[in-house]
């Protein structure tokens, strides 16, 4: 008998915290929806733009074309949709950062503040690599080794899934700083640790850069130098983060 208000007491604080997870997810699919709604009609003038650094490089009277029936309409479409969650970012870490900060102690909340807004501008950062560095020059060598006598006529659809990977290939890739401070702050490795397996890393990005990419040693490596040096900007940042012992952090949690 005695159980049973215990059980309702320790379900209560779950449920309320499912109700506030479903709250946030709902205003991020809204915003989304908003965003994709103020966008949708420059669908054509988003898939161009996205498509330059392609057509800037193929031969003169070069074009793209569509194999698919509904291709012209779908593809910029599904652009514009992802581009409406690209732009969404902010509000969404946000919205993270609001469920989480609660829960945090307030040496934990002073940092991970800057995390969130540093993780937002690095992806966009990446993005932009790619977009302004890694396709001029990705496109420019694939155009130029194509064997004689091969029309280069992409189809939009692949070409869209093709830099989509790349956009989240790199803007993932870009958070490695983040994902250094983190490990080291919270005890799984320290920086020393980190700088002794350095070699290790090495491997490991030019590893990941193949897994993320499209199977080409040019993109491959474009992705795996900037995370190696990401990945020693993060070392040098995780030495101003060092945690307190927990007797120190239960004195400063905020009420």
């Amino acid at each position: 008998m005695s159980h049973a208000p215990e059980s309702e007491s320790e379900s209560a604080p779950l449920i309320t915290h499912l109700l506030e997870l479903r709250r946030r997810l709902l205003m991020c699919i809204v915003v989304v929806l908003v965003i994709f709604a103020a966008l949708v009609y420059f669908s054509d003038t988003i898939y161009s733009w996205v498509a330059k650094p392609l057509l800037a490089v193929l031969p003169h009277h070069g074009t793209m074309i569509a194999t698919g029936v509904a291709a012209p309409f779908l593809t910029p479409i599904k652009l514009t949709i992802v581009c409406s969650f690209f732009i969404a970012i902010p509000f969404i870490l946000s919205q993270v950062w609001l469920f989480i900060a609660p829960g945090l102690y307030r040496r934990e909340k002073q940092m991970v503040l800057p995390l969130v807004v540093a993780s937002t501008v690095l992806f966009y950062a990446g993005m932009a690599f790619a977009y302004f560095v890694v396709f001029p020059l990705a496109f420019k060598f694939f155009t130029a080794v194509a064997p004689a006598g091969v029309t280069i006529a992409t189809d939009i659809s692949s070409y869209l899934n093709f830099v989509l990977k790349l956009f989240f290939a790199f803007g993932t890739a870009f958070e490695i700083p983040i994902a250094t401070v983190l490990i080291c702050w919270s005890g799984i490795t320290s920086v020393q640790s980190l700088s002794a397996k350095r070699p290790y890393v090495i491997v490991a990005v030019f590893v990941i850069g193949m897994l993320l990419t499209p199977p080409d040693i040019f993109s491959q490596t474009l992705l795996a130098l900037p995370m190696w040096f990401l990945f020693e900007l993060g070392l040098f940042f995780a030495r101003f983060y060092t945690r307190k012992n927990e007797a120190e952090e239960t004195d400063s949690i905020d009420d």
